[in-house]
């Protein structure tokens, strides 16, 4: 009879103070003494910028053309692009540039191998790119933009010295989504192609860097 009340007297205990050994506990924490964990978690709002759900881009560039033997000079133009995926996209584009002296000319005061309106260059060209290592860049802590890098490569042709030239392009770009539904590009991309103007046909490597924005449609 005695064990049964000692056992009735304990579970009363239990059950009255144990709240009040929680409550003091939790005034404890608030009072300034940190806890071992912390279950709460601060999450972070970033608006992303998403690619639009359109597929065709259309956008404008400019840059410099370094053209073998003319110099370094001024370039522009329009691309089109059609995104198939994420991943894969065609682009058709053109550009226009004007060629300098040679360093003949320069050489030799007097000496013209090309009239100004054969010196003025335009290219056309059909490629196709492929996206590489995707992710995000981040402005503060609150707004993150998709960007990649990308691979393009294709041909066409180039008009210049009064001849259309056969032409291969290929180089390097990286993409930042602004918004969902305009980009920044900036691009490095080399135009080879075949040039006689000394006698002898030759391939010349042309190199040229765009800066360019672009909208989704």
């Amino acid at each position: 009879m005695a064990n049964r009340i000692q056992r009735f007297i304990l579970t009363a205990l239990v059950l009255f103070t144990g709240p009040a050994f929680a409550e003091s506990a939790v005034e404890g924490v608030s009072a300034g003494e940190d806890p071992l964990l912390d279950p709460r978690i601060e999450r972070r709002k970033v608006r992303e910028a998403q690619i639009d759900s359109e597929n065709l881009e259309v956008g404008l560039y400019t840059g410099l053309m370094s053209l073998q033997d003319f110099g370094v000079n001024s370039y522009s133009g329009l691309r089109f692009a059609f995104h198939v995926s994420e991943d894969l996209f065609f682009e058709a584009a053109a550009g226009r540039s004007k060629a300098g002296d040679t360093s003949f000319e320069q050489l030799n005061p007097g000496v013209v191998l090309l009239e100004n309106e054969e010196k003025v260059l335009t290219t056309y060209n059909f490629s196709v790119g492929y996206n590489v290592l995707p992710g995000e860049a981040f402005l503060g802590s609150r707004r993150a933009f998709n960007n990649s890098f990308y691979f393009i490569g294709g041909a066409g042709s180039t008009e210049f010295a009064g001849d259309d030239h056969f032409t291969l392009n290929a180089g390097v770009g990286y993409r930042l989504l602004l918004s969902d539904w305009l980009s920044a590009r900036i691009e490095m991309r080399d135009h080879i192609f075949e040039l006689d103007l000394f006698g002898e046909a030759q391939t010349t490597q042309n190199l040229v860097w765009t800066i360019g924005l672009g909208g989704f449609f």
